[in-house]
């Protein structure tokens, strides 16, 4: 995919800090931004953000996904489950959420497919943050890894970010990308995480690709060189 090639966009858990971000950031360069939430009322706030049309539906009992993700070339996944999901129980929009949005757009013939995981997710070795987040949201983080594997074993272009503790504020652009098992540690803007999330589509070092991904501390050591690149 070059980066001339996104015409159209679906953004789901777009009511969320990432999504909106997501939400800002593809708004000027890609000519259709689909918004996907599952309320009703948030559709003007969303617009507002930067979506073009707004699809009303429930990744955890949907109804026709397949109309969220006709005619896009991307899908840009920032959904996820707050902490106190974990004494409700699954299932987990995280996991089966990702894998039934996965599924449709395997289904519709979308070219690729980004989430947002968490630092912790997967197998591979993990700094102590890590190792905090699989003590404290461990079944949360099970179920990204879930959908994390689903997608690799999917016939569909993805990159897969596992940002550190996020924060608001603006993007930074000091931002770490490293490979899973660098052990990287600390924070990172949801607005940093949305740009990279927007550019993955249409960088070529970012297919099928996953990365752990910090601003604070940096570590330029521990990154991989990526030449970024915004659809336009």
């Amino acid at each position: 995919m070059t980066p001339t090639d996104i015409d159209a966009v679906l953004v789901a858990g777009a009511t969320g800090g990432t999504g909106k971000e997501a939400l800002r950031r593809a708004g000027p360069r890609v000519d259709t931004v689909r918004a996907l939430t599952r309320s009703p009322g948030a559709t003007a706030d969303l617009r507002a953000a930067g979506a073009d049309e707004v699809v009303v539906d429930d990744l955890l009992d949907p109804t026709d996904l397949g109309a969220a993700v006709d005619g896009v070339d991307a899908v840009i996944s920032a959904v996820g489950s707050a902490r106190s999901a974990v004494r409700t129980g699954p299932p987990f929009v995280d996991g089966a959420g990702n894998r039934a949005l996965l599924e449709a757009a395997v289904e519709a013939g979308v070219d690729a497919f980004v989430m947002e995981s968490a630092i912790g997710v997967g197998p591979e070795p993990a700094s102590p943050l890590a190792s905090a987040f699989d003590a404290f949201i461990g079944p949360l983080q099970e179920a990204k890894g879930e959908a994390e594997a689903a997608i690799r074993d999917a016939p569909i272009r993805h990159t897969i970010l596992r940002p550190g503790v996020l924060t608001n504020g603006r993007r930074t652009g000091l931002v770490t990308t490293a490979e899973p098992g660098e052990k990287l540690w600390g924070s990172v803007s949801r607005a940093d995480v949305a740009w990279l999330m927007t550019a993955a589509p249409t960088t070529e070092g970012a297919a099928n690709r996953t990365f752990e991904v910090v601003s604070t501390p940096p570590f330029p050591d521990r990154g991989v060189d990526v030449n970024w690149t915004l659809p336009r």
